[in-house]
């Protein structure tokens, strides 16, 4: 176990760097945190805050999870003797530190009057009779907390140590090399999550362990935010849950732990939406029933006491719905200056004392739009789209309020609820979180984590970049999946479950599981479902192995954070892809649609069997409940009430065997007995192979009966290679076709296959181009030519801005974004930021360009974010990436539907009379903002798919 930890330890860390602990037996000249010959005290002040103690206690039971012996916690008037203590205090707060500022021992004043900022010293001969000193030192209570849960977290104690039982890391030794460490201030104020979408999972599952909503539960939320870095709280809301009332603990040990409560963008003045019900207070209407709002305001101030809070203002339709259509600016703005006397009168203060955050949300948003503004001290609340897209920033003329963000790892609504998985690739959150960053959005980032679990991953990446934006550059993301499985699963195959981690919530992303279906990828085009299947197949296979190389210790918190969520979104996609060849062969009556039928059935089942194993066999039980979200069979915005099948077809099958055969990249399928020409051949055709892509297509051979098919195929000339000659199949079988280009005489143009069954005989046409032009670059196949956008034969940056690659961003490759993302409007000239990409085209004629761009809104209200293309010398075109999305009614437009449920967005340019040859397809940089994922120039055979054709080979 040493072993591990020693690895743990030496790996490079995005945070706090500076801090080394060992796990060696004697160290010398280190603090000894805890060895079997000596152990620190851990000392507080009991007039300070009750966090630091509790950060004490926290501290020693960490220490306890690593050695198995646990420090003793005392106060600094029941010192005991001690050489070696662990002093955790705020500035200011505690005799001991003060007397260590005194002698010039501690410089309290570089992070004294500052927000959670902390210090970490050690210090020898601190004290008469002491050796050694560890100063854990706050500028306020938080402070003191994050400085003592970063240590922790140094020596092994995973955040997540509770909520997926990763195991801390153990070791008889621990001790700290002399160091200095003043943290920063964080980089975002208030950084939290919202609890949300919380049945039937999390409420059921908090019902069976603490008996609710209550403070047992809140309690084991308030730590895990500590441990992340994060303060502010929306707790969950969802009828019938009322926090403050529910348990009148929740607030109270909210404040205990230093978490900052807030209620939802539908929930004003501390009052949760389920209260007005109980209030009995009417309509929900400000015009026909002020006086009862008021009221009722009122009472949501007087309830939140002293405790530390960011309160909701401003008013939205009830039930989280829009206001009435009556509802106007001057009528918003008469509601938050009501609610601001109503917050001076309760406090007895004035209201900008008082934290306020006004949700610009949904429909709310278009009062800011039309010139709606608020007194500068309150948090403007922006929001995404509710699938992860910022649909509004602030403007540079606007910078002197604050500004947050609400972010979505779940939602429930248009056009389909996700809420199941993991969907959210953490490359698209820091692009987002980060482009908003550098527009002035560092007051509160807030994210909505739905039931907590299975969202741990982007949970810990989406506060750790509000801790610190700046230390989390698009170079370093996938070291981000590298630390983060060296810190779960101490250093073993970090890098094989780094890799897992970024693939599945690559492949999730492409597709929410609710939105998937039968028809989602393509059977008969690019090989994209059985692409699909494999890359699960093969992911599923990879942590398969993973998990059986890992200690047992581990393997609870593997299943929970990696397996699952492979073997589960592996096994849905099977399910769907099985029901689209069930209704592709039962099309074309062959035999093995039933055999897809009864597989359907079986992953279908199996999808029940394997959430049951997360709820029963996991930690013996005790995530049941968690993962009880519906996730199939929808067929609205909303959860069905049960999974339910995808639809499958059973066929009547012949009584002797009868061929079919099917020819990809070719012409219709076919089957003996019907259309039979002349002598009986049956005559169909691939598309051209030719020498520079050597392509492999192959020829599927299937039975339309219920015996056993014999069958020949043979090549009717020698350069015409198959890999079977014959076979025997109850069900199909693939033979794959590629040419020997050395063995083809001068002048052929087409080949033959000859399929022989049952006296029976067809003829599939082999056309090839063995005269081909000189190419370079990507090249034309079957009239597509298709880059991803990483791939840039030259990439030349611009005066003022750049196109930088953001790894492993999008549905199949990387992205490239412009780079500052807060940079102006650039012009095109010869200072513009050029990206270019060189490809062949064999034949004349005109092209479409389809650009795939992540859904990016236009998040500046200006026209739409903008870049330019070109092919070689032609005038570049502008293209405007949000044209037409500027409708009031964006969340129910058929862009919006279209680009969030693909995550993408197609652009179509178009370049005439482009000769064959060698070209260079040249992007120019406009706007920030602006991701573009992959490009498919179309010369007039691209086919349809939902990811679009693979990239094309290069040629050098």
């Amino acid at each position: 176990m040493k072993y591990f930890l020693f690895i743990f330890l030496i790996l490079p860390t995005l945070f706090y760097a500076q801090i080394t602990i060992s796990t060696s037996e004697k160290e010398k000249n280190y603090f000894p945190i805890s060895t079997t010959s000596e152990e620190a005290t851990i000392l507080y002040d009991s007039s300070e805050n009750i966090l630091v103690k509790k950060s004490a206690e926290f501290f020693s039971s960490d220490i306890e999870k690593i050695t198995g012996i646990k420090p003793q916690v005392a106060t600094i008037s029941d010192m005991p003797k001690s050489e070696n203590i662990i002093i955790i205090a705020t500035v200011g707060n505690n005799e001991l530190i003060n007397k260590l500022v005194q002698q010039g021992k501690i410089d309290a004043n570089a992070i004294k009057g500052e927000w959670e900022r902390f210090i970490i010293q050690t210090i020898e001969n601190p004290f008469p009779g002491v050796k050694n000193a560890l100063v854990i030192l706050g500028s306020d209570r938080r402070g003191a907390a994050f400085g003592t849960f970063s240590l922790s977290e140094k020596m092994g104690v995973s955040p997540w140590y509770w909520w997926a039982d990763v195991p801390p890391l153990k070791s008889k030794f621990i001790s700290l090399k002399p160091l200095l460490y003043i943290s920063d201030a964080p980089s975002v104020k208030y950084r939290g999550i919202f609890l949300n979408d919380e049945s039937p999972a999390l409420r059921n599952w908090a019902k069976e362990n603490f008996g609710g909503f209550n403070h047992k539960f809140y309690e084991k939320v308030y730590e895990l935010l500590l441990r992340n870095k994060a303060n502010f709280l929306w707790p969950a809301m969802w009828l019938p849950t009322v926090f403050a009332e529910d348990d009148p603990l929740n607030p109270k040990v909210a404040d205990e732990y230093g978490i900052v409560i807030s209620t939802s963008h539908h929930e004003p003045m501390m009052r949760a939406h389920d209260e007005w019900g109980r209030f009995d207070g009417g309509e929900w209407n400000y015009v026909t029933n002020k006086k009862q709002l008021r009221e009722f305001w009122k009472n949501g101030i007087k309830r939140m006491n002293n405790y530390e809070t960011v309160v909701t203002v401003g008013m939205r339709g009830d039930g989280d719905e829009a206001m009435s259509e009556d509802a106007s600016i001057d009528l918003l703005k008469t509601i938050i200056e009501d609610q601001r006397n109503i917050i001076a009168d309760v406090t007895g203060k004035p209201a900008k004392q008082t934290p306020q955050v006004w949700a610009i949300y949904k429909e709310v948003q278009e009062y800011y739009e039309k010139g709606m503004r608020v007194d500068d001290d309150i948090i403007i609340l922006l929001s995404d789209d509710n699938w992860g897209n910022v649909r509004m920033l602030p403007s540079k003329k606007d910078h002197n309020g604050k500004f947050g963000m609400y972010y979505h790892l779940d939602y429930v609504g248009s056009p389909v609820s996700y809420r199941w998985q993991n969907v959210s690739q953490i490359e698209r959150i820091w692009e987002q979180m980060r482009l908003s960053y550098d527009w002035g959005v560092d007051e509160l980032w807030l994210i909505n984590v739905g039931d907590i679990k299975p969202m741990e991953l982007p949970i810990n990446f989406f506060l750790d970049m509000a801790w610190d934006v700046k230390s989390i550059t698009s170079q370093n993301l996938p070291n981000y999946y590298l630390e983060w499985a060296t810190q779960q699963f101490g250093g073993m195959q970090s890098t094989e479950i780094a890799e897992l981690l970024s693939l599945y919530t690559k492949y999730n992303a492409r597709r929410t599981p609710e939105m998937l279906s039968p028809e989602t990828y393509s059977l008969e085009n690019y090989r994209e479902a059985d692409r699909i299947l494999n890359e699960f197949k093969e992911l599923t296979q990879k942590s398969e192995a993973v998990l059986a190389r890992l200690p047992d210790v581990y393997k609870a918190a593997y299943l929970q954070l990696v397996h699952y969520p492979i073997e589960m979104s592996a096994n849905l996609n099977e399910m769907y892809i099985a029901a689209a060849k069930n209704k592709f062969y039962s099309e074309l009556g062959a035999t093995v649609a039933n055999r897809y039928a009864k597989e359907v059935i079986e992953l279908f089942e199996k999808d029940a069997l394997l959430t049951e194993k997360f709820h029963t066999e996991l930690m013996n039980g005790k995530w049941n409940h968690m993962m009880s979200q519906t996730h199939i069979g929808y067929t609205s915005w909303n959860h069905p009430p049960a999974n339910k099948m995808p639809l499958v077809s059973y066929i009547q099958v012949r009584d002797t065997a009868t061929l079919g055969f099917y020819i990809e990249y070719g012409s219709e399928p076919a089957w003996g007995g019907f259309s039979v020409e002349g002598d009986g051949l049956y005559s169909k055709s691939f598309s051209p192979f030719d020498q520079l892509n050597n392509q492999t297509y192959y020829i599927e051979i299937f039975n339309r009966g219920n015996k056993e098919l014999n069958y020949q195929i043979k090549s009717k000339d020698k350069w015409i290679k198959l890999s079977e000659f014959k076979g025997t199949i109850q069900y199909n079988e693939k033979i794959a076709v590629h040419i020997d280009w050395a063995l083809i005489p001068k002048g052929v143009s087409m080949g033959h296959i000859e399929i022989l069954s049952k006296g029976q005989r067809y003829l599939v046409e082999v056309p090839v181009i063995t005269a081909m032009p000189k190419a370079s670059g990507f090249l034309e196949n079957n009239g597509i030519v298709a880059i991803e956008a990483e791939h840039f034969t030259n990439n030349t940056k611009g005066k003022y801005v750049s196109w930088e690659v953001i790894p492993n961003l999008g549905r199949t490759g990387s992205s490239i974004v412009v780079t500052p993302m807060n940079a102006d409007r650039q012009k095109l000239n010869k200072n513009t930021a050029l990206a270019e990409y060189q490809f062949t085209t064999f034949e004349d004629g005109d092209l479409r360009v389809e650009t795939y761009l992540s859904p990016t809104q236009n998040y500046q209200k200006t026209e739409g974010l903008k870049f330019a293309i070109a092919i070689d010398d032609e005038q570049p075109q502008i293209v405007n990436v949000n044209k037409d999305e500027m409708k009031p009614d964006w969340q129910y437009a058929g862009w919006w539907t279209k680009s969030v449920a693909d995550h993408i967005k197609k652009r179509v340019s178009e370049h005439k009379n482009i000769k064959a040859g060698i070209h260079v397809l040249k992007i120019y940089a406009i706007d920030p903002g602006v991701v573009i994922q992959k490009f498919v120039i179309n010369a007039g055979g691209l086919k349809p798919s939902y990811l679009g054709p693979p990239e094309s080979k290069q040629q050098d």
